[in-house]
């Protein structure tokens, strides 16, 4: 009976081996804590069915600041890329990302690789069938094939397989992705629990075989040849580059689509649910967009050893046979032949209002959700959601206080906050736009930011967090020691100047005056003062990494702004300080409106700042509720710090 018991029983169950699933179950089990993670195919953990790549704009954000705290995708994604670009190089650092093509199948492997030899990890394949509750609490769950698992915790992160149902034109099946079983049953169970779920939809572009493509056709899209990485904790490098190729729709192509329209998904009415609005189909793009006579396609390659390219720009769920005659319309690919047909999925997704900020049920204790389940769609959106789940479920078990993430320190916070307090009528997509507080939420600075909340779980080790250390104390020393450098004005100086399309010094000023200058970058002004020996006596520059002076000029450039930024957070953040009861009846508080009361009641909000979040409580509900609060007691929400 021993025997049998220390085989089902574990500290924390992890439903579902995605990107989500991987990063909770690593998080728990290098905690510590004796971990399960179930997954419906053991040969697809960590699968990207779509575009394999990671980072982008808003998504770069998520993965350093994952990195930072201890997670894996950055340090994967450095193992596994085959290219990898700047994205927005003419814009400011607070909207620059990176992004890296991988090789979606080492990427997989070395995903499955890291959960086999994790320490306190079990992996297991089996279907989830029921959640097991006693109490009102979580304690494990059953299995299709009949058998129970017992736990602590358990976090459910499920991606698109919760009664998955595949779309091509007017065929549908039960799938939670091409070729993979669904889960079926899953759904039932929460609903018997009490949780409101509703359904959204995703899709993909069909595969070509690149041997049938012709590339001469097309223009080359390389990546850079450049030093670089996504993990703090790697030292730079120069990637592989294999290139991705630029091509066209045409108005052949939309003839294809227009004529066809009717057998389209999404007008036959296989589909009426939501999809991601930022990646429309191509049967979309051509019904809202008449007027434009083509629509780029870029053909990206899905690994260094795999024939099959991916045809960004080309999603569509069309029959197969008029998938085959879109792609070949397309200049240079008149010949290409489809390996794997675009498709639509449609699966069942929890309303993450009814989540705490923890990520864990508001209906039930130590059950946690995380990815798609929730609403979100991406790769890098689900994983951090993983994480966040899979350090609150352990840090609970542990007796722990719990890790919550505010929306002024940390993209991680600006997604869960929205998740939880706004409405989403599709999935929901990291953009820069979303954060209030970009400019000092940076990808560059995502270590100083996090590392030491990721030191503080015990996901960091004492290395990394004095590198972090020296990192910033090498920023300071820089910004100081440049403001106390004064030049004067000689032929040199003005030369350089020039040349740099800025205006002469006519007298004294600081080194810290000039990098202040817009048109003025710091390495070659560094470069220059290699060359004129007495500018820069102290400065080796060959000995101190890149990334500090990135930091330093930025921090010099943009301190009027990000000091601004500062003041605002700090003025804001008092709101976010007033901690509310779960148990407060909203119906009671006199001058509340009706719309008000039932928001707040539905959503339950943890603090004033996130009731202020939500659509529908106007500025004078908040204030009506501060005053309640102050009339009772003031909490202060739990700080990472």
């Amino acid at each position: 009976m021993n025997i049998v018991k220390s085989k089902t029983f574990f500290d924390v169950i992890i439903v579902g081996a995605g990107h989500a699933g991987c990063e909770a179950a690593l998080a728990c089990a290098r905690l510590g804590l004796n971990t399960l993670i179930l997954t419906i195919n053991i040969d697809k953990i960590a699968l990207m069915p779509c575009n394999p790549a990671i980072g982008g704009v808003g998504k770069t954000h998520l993965v350093l600041e994952l990195d930072a705290l201890g997670g894996e995708m950055a340090k994967l994604a450095d193992k596994t890329a085959i290219q990898i670009r700047v994205l927005n190089k003419s814009k400011g650092p607070a909207v620059q990302a990176l992004r890296a093509q991988i090789d979606k199948k080492e990427y997989e492997i070395a995903m499955k690789q890291a959960l086999e030899n994790t320490k306190n990890l079990t992996l297991r394949q089996s279907i989830v069938k029921n959640i097991l509750v006693k109490n009102n609490k979580i304690i494990g769950v059953k299995t299709e094939s009949g058998i129970n698992f017992y736990s602590k915790a358990v976090i459910i992160t499920t991606g698109t397989f919760l009664r998955g149902r595949i779309i091509i034109g007017n065929i549908d099946y039960n799938a939670g992705r091409m070729g993979e079983y669904p889960s079926m049953y899953l759904t039932i169970s929460l609903k018997k629990l009490g949780f409101e779920m509703d359904r959204f939809q995703t899709a993909t572009p069909p595969r070509v075989d690149k041997r049938t493509v012709d590339f001469n056709k097309m223009q080359i899209a390389p990546g850079e040849d450049i030093e670089t990485k996504f993990s703090f904790w790697h030292e730079d490098k120069v990637y592989d580059n294999i290139p991705s190729y630029l091509t066209y729709t045409n108005e052949k192509t939309h003839k294809i689509i227009k004529d066809n329209i009717l057998f389209s998904p999404i007008k036959s009415g296989m589909v009426k649910t939501h999809g991601p609005r930022h990646c429309p189909s191509i049967d979309r793009k051509v019904i809202n967009y008449g007027d434009k006579k083509r629509h780029p396609v870029f053909v990206e390659p899905e690994g260094k050893y795999s024939n099959e390219s991916y045809l960004q720009g080309l999603t569509t769920s069309m029959p197969v046979d008029i998938q085959q005659r879109i792609v070949n319309s397309v200049n240079g690919l008149e010949n290409a032949r489809i390996v794997r047909p675009g498709y639509a999925v449609e699966y069942d997704f929890v309303l993450p209002n009814q989540l705490k900020h923890t990520l864990e049920s508001k209906l039930y204790e130590n059950l946690y959700f995380a990815g798609q389940i929730n609403g979100t769609s991406g790769y890098e959106e689900a994983a951090v959601q993983g994480f966040v789940a899979g350090v609150n479920a352990a840090r609970k078990i542990m007796g722990l206080s719990p890790i919550i993430f505010k929306r002024s320190e940390s993209y991680i916070g600006v997604l869960i906050d929205d998740l939880i307090t706004k409405q989403l009528i599709e999935p929901y997509r990291m953009y820069t736009s979303r954060s209030e507080f970009r400019l000092i939420l940076r990808p560059d600075n995502a270590d100083i930011r996090l590392a030491k909340i990721g030191h503080k779980i015990g996901l960091v080790n004492d290395a990394q967090i004095e590198k972090v250390k020296n990192k910033e104390k090498l920023i300071d020393y820089f910004i100081n020691y440049f403001n106390s450098i004064i030049l004067t004005p000689d032929k040199n100086i003005n030369v350089f100047l020039e040349n740099n399309n800025s205006s002469k010094i006519t007298y004294p000023i600081s080194v810290y005056k000039i990098l202040q200058r817009p048109e003025i970058n710091i390495f070659d002004f560094l470069a220059f003062s290699s060359k004129n020996n007495g500018i820069l006596k102290e400065l080796e520059i060959s000995s101190f990494d890149k990334d500090i002076f990135e930091q330093v000029e930025i921090n010099i450039k943009y301190k009027g702004y990000i000091d601004r930024a500062l003041n605002i957070v700090e003025k804001l953040s008092n709101i976010d300080e007033f901690f509310i009861d779960e148990n407060i009846d909203y119906y009671q508080i006199k001058g509340l409106t009706i719309e008000a009361q039932e928001k707040l009641s539905k959503i339950k909000p943890d603090t004033l700042g996130q009731a202020s979040r939500i659509a529908g409580v106007s500025p004078a509900d908040i204030s009506i509720l501060l005053i309640y609060l102050k009339s009772r007691q003031k909490y202060k929400v739990n700080s990472n710090n």
